[in-house]
């Protein structure tokens, strides 16, 4: 899904494009800015994020075979809610 996706969703509700734009904005960073803080975010019957962290470690370049180091991480992770896996 897109941007776009969403933001046709919401001018059927009877939205101007640049109002439903704002919108799909304002959602995305209240997302990323809970998650930054909280490292949690869920929406009940859809899913939920949360943050999850790689340690570093040792891995290999595919090319040349020679080992190489790899920095800590951190990602974010979706797990489908009940409601979401139903409809599929």
């Amino acid at each position: 899904m897109s941007k776009q996706i969403l933001i046709e969703a919401l001018r059927k509700l009877g939205h101007t494009a640049s109002a439903a734009g704002e919108a799909v904005d304002a959602i995305t960073a209240a997302i990323s800015k809970d998650l930054k803080k909280t490292q949690k975010f869920s929406i009940p019957g859809f899913g939920s994020f949360h943050v999850s962290k790689r340690a570093a470690r040792m891995g290999r370049n595919p090319r040349t075979g020679e080992p190489l180091k790899i920095r800590a991480s951190k990602n974010v992770r979706f797990k489908a809610g009940a409601k979401l896996k139903g409809s599929l």
